[in-house]
């Protein structure tokens, strides 16, 4: 086993430690998402001077206490099952809340939607007198409630979007149909949204065409059990959507409200065959998973007056509200030719430029790695850690025992390296990440997740560089490249705040705006504007220190004079970059010829792991020692497209010897492109999408029930077909149902599963973790939101002893460990298969030398359940120690 890295503690600053309670989880859908963010709580505030205690609630309200290792699940499915086992589960909330009044001083809430933000959680820890972040219950509740919302803003002067609300199963045909009318909307066909008004800003918002069609999916959205009340609004056409974070810096009874840049949401519809995107909202999938089908800018591409306003009435909302601590509130720019929107007496929202509304309101705001509540916080000075903190001391100041408190008044945070004073031995670390390929987006939520939590090392300048794209997005298209050639594409140095993007395409453009000269003047303008408004109210805070963010522009250098630099300053390249030369021995090859360390396997076998026909060549000699290769058929693109496709379709099962096939670029990893056929009509559905260079395949849009799939792009020119393996589906059964307890289903016909395993170590003696269970939720195919997006896919790791026994467990593990030192793998990789549960036999599906390092992969999952856990700094940091030692 590996040997743990030894690192330096922070000494422990005197005063009492502050405990913290942060709950997640929650009745709705959202629960996983909470997960996600109560992770990412849990990463920046924990030290030694302040302790984190985890607590999670079920789909059906009960309590339990989780270890920190349970957070880093990629969803509360991975071990619902498991609760009855847990060390402590609460008998009922009033337990709970009990424990809570002794065992912590304040609770952090980080429940979205049901019970987290309409006043449910509140009310039970106001009831125990239990200090919390956030707004009281009874405030919660009107806010959370968009009907009574958007009552109470018409009742103070904001304009309101006109909207009609329909309750339970009452008939409401003839109202609505006068509703319609009055608004100037065709009952029939006239467009509008209808959404919950008791749930999250993202769950259940269908656009419908006319009083029929919003009456059904009304019922729809009951009868899914989402809300028994739904709004139906006008559609908001032609208008700009944003978001605001707004926090309170006043001290007691005095809110001092201050909106941080705004963000500007901005979709973004080519590329899809669902004619359904040109009714496009910003839905769950795109708030959650990064894509190019939205945007953000921050700040907003409006006048400077037109922000400053949306500043002004976020935080003149807040104050009437009479909310706490933080929120992030919603909201579209519409132009004044509209005539659809009004208020009694308007206060606020008409300008020169256009009509400002506020459309929802989120009390507890997402706090994932690259949220918008970060994105805004470091763009005027606050790094993750001194923004949560900020946030958490200022809650403490309700409480005069707290607000007294040594641990709060002395607060330092955790400065960010930018300005910190320089160790003499400091050691240079260089993160890259984006690149060409199709999985570009998750190897920026790689490289951010390295790039953060190696920030925790003291004796670590740890700097993210973003490997712009070439010309266009290629994957396969590249690997042919010269290493001249390659030597010139971009490396971009990046400050902190251009780090906090969904794609790398808003990270470039970010890029290009930070060195414009008018519009990095007009962004460091709005940015001193809002620390001048926030220090009015923190200066006068004892826990503040300052901000721990510097405004630095981004550096350009080309690819080769940037591994020049990394050789002079004697750092070790951490590589993110997916597929493409981060994977194919590129990258690799062009380091070593510098003499630069780097993290992962070396130039052969990363060629060999990039190439799936020569993986399986290079594994082939294994048979008898129980691993197996699947049989493969490799078709060039334009071959597909020239011959009959229902020839192509027989001519592959003949050869393969099975009724379905799965489909996969030659040399791209990860799941894009990666699809199940049934029959030629499949066939000719991917081949058209090969064709158009379509981004994505909709959901359903072939014989068999699927998620979308993402494709490549451009499209690959070399596509491998296989026989499709036939597994028994496993199920977490009673999802978001209110049946008690949740369990395991496995009819177990099949004796084999699909696992996906991480190996870590020196060459030749490779250590293989625990596998993981890979659970399906959409179709046979693991999508790329359950691979990466938090909130999705379900992993069990290690496979429960209801699937494989220990002994077959070990068996397989030692048969992870042949393939990976047969393969010369070191460093780190991951590799998927098929296990038999009975022998521990392994069918190999393909090695990642780069696999996927964002807070939800199975990587840390699997790292935490080794003996003892290793934690995700640990694990990055060991990764890093380990390209050292090779390169000595």
């Amino acid at each position: 086993m590996i040997k743990l890295l030894n690192w330096v503690r922070r000494g422990r600053r005197k005063g009492r430690v502050l405990k913290v309670g942060v709950i997640c989880g929650g009745p709705s859908a959202e629960r996983g998402i909470s997960l996600n963010s109560a992770r990412s709580v849990l990463d920046h505030i924990q030290g030694d001077d302040l302790h984190v205690s985890c607590y999670y609630i079920d789909s059906n309200l009960n309590a339990h206490a989780i270890s920190s290792a349970q957070m880093y699940s990629n969803t509360p499915a991975d071990f619902d099952f498991k609760l009855e086992s847990l060390a402590q589960s609460f008998l009922s909330l009033s337990d709970f809340a009990e424990h809570l009044a002794t065992a912590v001083d304040i609770v952090f809430p980080v429940i979205h939607g049901q019970f987290g933000e309409d006043g449910g959680i509140q009310e039970l820890l106001e009831k125990y007198n239990v200090p919390f972040v956030g707004t009281r219950s009874n405030e919660c509740r009107q806010a959370f409630d968009k009907y009574d919302a958007s009552l109470e803003l018409r009742k103070l002067g904001f304009v309101t979007v006109p909207n009609f609300l329909i309750q339970g199963c009452e008939s409401n045909q003839y109202e609505l149909t006068e509703w319609f009318k009055r608004h100037q909307l065709d009952p029939n066909s006239g467009k509008v949204v209808v959404k919950p008004t008791r749930a999250g800003s993202s769950l259940g918002v269908k656009v419908a065409y006319g009083v029929d069609d919003s009456l059904r999916k009304s019922n729809e959205i009951i009868s899914e059990g989402i809300d028994d009340k739904v709004l139906v609004e006008i559609f908001l056409e032609r208008g700009s959507e944003f978001t605001a974070i707004v926090l309170d810096v006043g001290s007691g009874s005095n809110c001092q409200p201050v909106a941080l840049l705004p963000t500007e949401v901005e979709l973004q519809f080519q590329g899809s065959i669902d004619v359904r995107e040109k009714d496009a909202i910003f839905n769950y999938r795109r708030k959650y998973l990064p894509t190019q089908q939205v945007a953000y800018h921050t700040p907003p591409r409006f006048p400077m007056d037109v922000i400053e306003n949306i500043r002004k009435g976020a935080s003149l909302l807040f104050q009437r509200l009479c909310l706490r601590d933080f929120a992030r509130i919603d909201g579209w720019l519409l132009p004044n030719s509209i005539q659809t929107l009004s208020s009694s007496e308007i206060e606020f929202g008409r300008t020169e430029l256009g009509t400002i509304i506020f459309t929802d309101i989120n009390l507890i705001s997402g706090m994932e790695q690259t949220s918008f509540l970060f994105q805004q916080a470091s763009k005027v000075g606050f790094s993750h850690s001194n923004i949560l903190r900020s946030i958490i001391y200022h809650a403490c100041l309700r409480v005069p025992n707290l607000a007294s408190r040594n641990s709060i008044s002395g607060h330092l945070p955790r400065r960010s390296k930018a300005l910190q004073p320089k160790h003499e031995d400091v050691r240079k670390v260089f993160v890259i990440f984006g690149g060409d390929t199709s999985e570009r987006q998750v190897s920026l939520m790689s490289g951010t997740n390295v790039w953060l939590n190696l920030q925790s090392f003291d004796d670590l300048e740890v700097i993210p560089c973003l490997l712009a794209p070439t010309s266009g997005f290629a994957s396969s298209m590249n690997s042919g490249k010269k290493e001249d050639d390659v030597g010139n594409s971009t490396v971009w140095s990046l400050p902190y705040s251009l780090v906090l993007r969904h794609t790398t395409e808003e990270v470039l453009a970010a890029c290009s705006e930070a060195i414009e000269p008018d519009q990095a003047a007009l962004t460091s303008h709005l940015r001193n504007k809002v620390i001048t408004d926030l220090m009015k109210g923190l200066k006068n805070q004892s826990w503040f220190t300052g901000f721990d963010i510097a405004d630095e522009p981004p550096k350009q250098i080309s690819l080769g004079q940037w591994i020049k630099l990394a050789k002079e300053v004697q750092a070790t390249v951490f590589i993110a970059v997916h597929g493409g030369i981060g994977e194919n021995g590129t990258l690799q090859s062009l380091l070593e010829a510098e003499g630069v360390p780097y993290t992962g396997p070396g130039v052969k076998a990363s060629k060999i792991c990039m190439d799936k026909v020569a993986t399986s060549l290079a594994l082939k000699h294994l048979e008898s020692l129980g691993v197996h290769t699947i049989d493969k058929d490799v078709w060039r693109k334009d071959d597909l497209l020239k011959k009959p496709i229902d020839n192509i379709w027989h001519g592959l099962i003949a050869k393969l010897q099975c009724e379905t096939l799965c489909v996969k670029p030659a040399r791209d990893g990860c799941s894009t492109g990666v699809a199940r056929l049934c029959c030629s009509e499949d066939l000719a559905v991917y081949v058209r999408a090969l064709q158009d260079c379509l981004l994505r395949i909709p959901s359903n849009s072939l014989s068999k029930p699927h998620g979308v799939i993402e494709m490549p792009n451009p499209s690959p020119q070399i596509l491998l077909f296989e026989p499709f393996i036939e597994t028994d589906e496993i199920r977490v059964a009673s999802k978001f149902t209110h049946e008690s307890g949740q369990h395991l289903m496995w009819k177990g016909h099949s004796r084999w599963v699909e696992v996906t395993v991480g190996v870590i170590g020196k060459r030749g003696s490779i250590h293989s973790l625990s596998p993981s269970v890979t659970v399906k939720e959409t179709g046979d195919i693991l999508s790329l939101e359950e691979k990466f997006q938090g909130g999705t896919g379900i992993n069990l790791t290690p496979p429960p002893l209801s699937i494989m026994s220990t002994e077959a467990l070990e068996r397989c593990k030692e048969r992870i460990e042949l393939i990976a030192n047969t393969l010369q793998l070191e460093g780190f990789s991951r590799i998927d298969a098929f296990v038999n549960v009975d022998s521990g036999e392994v069918l190999i599906i393909e090695v990642n030398t780069v696999p996927g390092m964002t807070p939800s992969t199975v990587l840390i999952h699997q790292a935490l359940a080794e003996q003892p856990p290793i934690y995700p700094h640990q694990f990055f940091r060991t990764l890093l120690d380990l390209a050292s030692e090779r390169s000595m």
